[in-house]
């Protein structure tokens, strides 16, 4: 397969310039003429100049070739046959000056291929070129100097070290110019042998051939002397790195005066552009990136200590800007490794380590700078503090984490908050335990990790947790945060782990709650579990409302009792309260059965007056069993809250024994509605003609007495009691009225039957289980006064029911001998004497009876 003829020409005029380059440099290396000082100076005025050029040229003739190889089939080049060059080749122009701008060299690159040098190209020796060339330094050198030029030249060694790995290709355009004179005082051709372009164009050929096989690495010790410097490749030939981190590290191999190489390698560190450096950060390849950053640091401090930004502050401005972005693009790195550390399910554990090893660096980088800058132009240099960029990452991660526990809507789950603190325990120990178990080798130990993960997951869920406070909670809500915060955080279950006992030290950390969010906790705590118990007392007056006495049920009965099932249930209500308290605080146990003991003191007269309102208009059937097994109840309830719970039940005590009081006054309440016109009729004409009416009294005295015989003891009594008075003080209220005045038989009369029913009303109560005998002889006494004939005897009468009775009035004998029909002096004469009587009777505090009956204003006898 044939080149085509554009190929040829340039590869010719290549490998042309080339070789004429590596001639004339041979001969000015090894000509000397004894003085050194004149061999420099020959050296720089006048051999440099034409093999610069000469260099130049074949650069610039390489580049073409190389475009045109580029648009070539691989095929074309690879297999393909090399050209002859043309047997005549012109002489080349004079050289032009070295000094040349980066440019024009494409220019004369273009200009020197158009002039194809290679088709004037003559074969001949070099010994003829040797000539042109002695000619032009002779034209160069000082008369002086021409006399040496005769002088032999001796032949340059064979023998030269093979180079060391190219250099990177990455060069800035001020650098060309240094690299040529560089390139020439190494004399990279000096071994070069003086063949035909023909090899020279199969050997770049074959580098190219080298640089696209996978054994490129091998076949690159072989590819020739062109490889050897990378001023003679075109700029598509050299080696580009795919790794970034290669192009910091170039290896340069010096060469000595003699063209021997030294073996000696040096690393130099090159910066990359800002945004190179900026997806090494974006890919986490910190290590690298922040190689590049210090050394763009230290370029930029090292041209300010120059001072070469005094005239160009912006430009420092703008570099130190590109600094402090790096850094910062860092420091997001770092809390973005961080806070993505929990989030995965296996630990990078190189991404930490390395995370850890730039933080290092940077800190002894910048260790001994005592304060930070607070300017622009001092933002370079200043320490950037990422293990405190770090520690506020681990913040943040805590807090992400928390703040990504799932939780539900109230609205969805009544017990949204229990089932999210039981999700919040399960994914902070789940994330301790990693922590402890696969983060913490990553770290030094001065980072103190699980501290500071452990401190970080406290505040944060200190601070999520008064979030929730900040929420209208209710009781469940509010118990199940405190069960939470005393007994779940601190439990084997969480900080108290087995596996995280070594690295916890609870009594450093601080109280999960401030104390005036811990107080407010308790207080609204206690003040919902007042209203549940309220609500809940209250529920149990709707139901005893809704079950009982709507239904007409009759009460239950224990042996020879009535009772309720509200005791029970009160206390079963409050011990399991109680219970549950206990388990978070014994304040909070105490608490509960005071709150417990306030409500009830509220409750029971509450209780009372809805059932007194309840039978108010109703049929009164089930109101006095009802009544006795409330009162049973409640004093059950009293007994249970101090022998059960230990409470304090002074005042409660104080309330039942009101409410048990209100109720015997209801008791008598009722039986006075019942019996109330029946009394009304003693000592009429009706009521002497039959004795129906003390029967029909005393019929429902008993009745209503019968069921009073199942309260407690000794309320049994107090009741009974109760009743047996009130039916003797309503007898008696009626027998002292004032009345017409009766005659003597009428009176014999009255009072025979008035003794009669005495005995009646004693005897029954006595059946019932009345114990109060003083209340028998009272109506004894006054029937003795009213049927008596003697008056004398009446004046005994007198002092006997004075002596028992001491309450007595001169009212209540005033009304008694009116109706006995005594005149008004003899009844005057009578009462002084009771004054007296009065105050040698004994006073008994227990025993009142005329003190609760009120006498009558106006007496008169018929």
């Amino acid at each position: 397969m044939r080149l085509d003829p554009k190929v040829k020409q340039t590869a010719a005029g290549t490998f042309a310039w080339g070789h004429r380059f590596s001639s004339l440099y041979r001969l000015f290396s090894i000509r000397s003429s004894g003085n050194p000082e004149e061999d420099e100076e020959e050296s720089l005025t006048g051999g440099r100049e034409f093999s610069c050029q000469a260099l130049r040229r074949a650069r610039n003739c390489c580049c073409q070739l190389n475009q045109l190889l580029l648009h070539l089939p691989k095929t074309s080049y690879c297999q393909g046959e090399i050209p002859e060059p043309n047997e005549k080749m012109a002489s080349p122009a004079e050289p032009a000056s070295p000094v040349k701008s980066t440019e024009d060299e494409g220019t004369d690159s273009v200009s020197e291929l158009n002039s194809s040098p290679v088709n004037n190209l003559e074969a001949k020796s070099t010994e003829s070129a040797l000539k042109r060339v002695l000619s032009f330094r002779r034209s160069k050198r000082s008369p002086a100097k021409d006399k040496d030029e005769n002088k032999k030249i001796p032949e340059p060694s064979e023998k030269k070290a093979s180079p060391a790995e190219p250099a990177s290709p990455v060069k800035s355009t001020e650098d060309e110019g240094t690299d040529s004179v560089s390139e020439l005082n190494s004399s990279p051709l000096n071994n070069l042998e003086a063949k035909s372009p023909e090899s020279a164009l199969k050997r770049v050929l074959s580098f190219r051939r080298s640089k696209r096989s996978p054994a490129k690495d091998k076949a690159s010790e072989d590819s020739g002397t062109l490889r050897r410097n990378k001023g003679f490749l075109p700029k598509a030939f050299q080696i580009k790195e795919e790794d970034s981190s290669a192009k910091n590290n170039m290896t340069d191999t010096s060469v000595n005066k003699s063209g021997e190489n030294t073996g000696v390698e040096s690393i130099q560190q090159q910066p990359l552009s800002v945004m190179e450096i900026n997806e090494l950060i974006q890919k986490k390849q910190l290590l690298g990136a922040y190689a590049s950053i210090r050394c763009l640091e230290k370029e930029v401090i090292s041209e300010k200590e120059a001072k070469k930004y005094e005239d160009n502050p912006i430009e420092y401005a703008r570099k130190a800007k590109d600094v402090d972005m790096l850094c910062n693009s860092v420091a997001n790195s770092i809390k973005s490794i961080v806070e993505e550390t929990l989030d995965q399910l296996d630990i990078d554990e190189s991404l930490l380590t390395s995370m850890v090893t730039v933080i290092s660096k940077e800190e002894a980088a910048h260790a001994d700078v005592q304060s930070p800058g607070s300017s622009e132009s001092d933002w370079v240099g200043r320490p950037r503090k990422w293990r405190e960029v770090w520690k506020e990452a681990v913040r943040g991660s805590a807090e992400k984490r928390v703040r990504k526990v799932p939780i539900s809507l109230k609205e969805d789950n009544d017990s949204w908050l229990a089932i999210h603190l039981g999700f919040l325990r399960k994914h902070v120990s789940e994330d301790l335990l990693k922590i402890k178990q696969s983060v913490q080798k990553c770290y030094p130990d001065d980072y103190k990790v699980c501290g500071r993960y452990f401190e970080s997951f406290h505040s944060a869920i200190s601070s999520h947790l008064q979030d929730l406070l900040q929420r209208p909670l209710e009781f469940n809500e509010l118990y199940a945060l405190l069960d939470w915060v005393v007994n779940t955080y601190y439990s084997k279950t969480l900080l108290g782990h087995p596996d995280l006992q070594a690295e916890v030290k609870t009594e450093n950390l601080p109280w999960l709650l401030p104390s005036e969010t811990w107080d407010k906790l308790k207080k609204d705590y206690k003040d919902s579990l007042a209203e549940k118990i309220k609500h809940y007392l209250d529920n149990i007056l709707k139901l005893e409302t809704r079950e009982k006495w709507k239904e007409e049920k009759q009460p239950e009965t224990s042996q020879t009792e009535y009772y309720s099932s509200l005791s029970l249930d009160i206390q079963t209500f409050i011990g399991q309260h109680k219970n549950e308290s206990g388990k978070i605080l014994e304040s909070l146990e105490t608490a509960t059965l005071e709150i417990s003991v306030r409500e009830l003191r509220e409750f029971i007269p509450r209780f009372r007056k809805a059932f007194v309102e309840w039978y108010k208009e109703r049929e009164d059937l089930l109101f006095v069993p009802y009544l006795v097994a409330y009162v049973n109840t409640f004093r059950d309830l009293l007994k249970g809250l101090q022998t059960t719970f230990n409470a304090d039940t002074m005042e409660l005590e104080n309330v039942l024994t009101d409410v048990t009081m209100s109720f015997r006054k209801d008791v008598l309440d009722k039986l006075k509605q019942k019996t109330q016109p029946l009394f009304k009729k003693i000592l009429t004409n009706a009521w002497m003609l039959n004795s129906e009416i003390l029967d029909s009294i005393m019929s429902t005295t008993v009745q209503f007495c019968q069921h009073l015989k199942h309260l407690e003891q000794p309320v049994d009594k107090d009741f009974l009691g109760d009743a047996h008075k009130y039916v003797v003080r309503e007898y008696i209220t009626q027998a002292i009225k004032p009345r017409k005045k009766m005659k003597t038989a009428k009176r014999e009369e009255v009072g025979k039957k008035m003794k009669e029913e005495a005995a009646v009303i004693r005897n029954s109560f006595r059946e019932l289980g009345s114990n109060i005998d003083w209340l028998n002889s009272a109506i004894h006494y006054i029937a003795n006064i009213i049927s008596e004939k003697n008056r004398h005897k009446i004046k005994d009468y007198i002092e006997e029911i004075c002596q028992a009775y001491p309450d007595v009035r001169k009212e209540h004998i005033e009304a008694v001998l009116t109706c006995r029909g005594l005149d008004r002096n003899k009844k005057k004469s009578i009462i002084q004497k009771i004054d007296k009587l009065q105050e040698n009777a004994e006073s008994m505090a227990d025993r009142t009876l005329f003190a609760e009956i009120d006498p009558p204003t106006l007496v008169t006898c018929f």
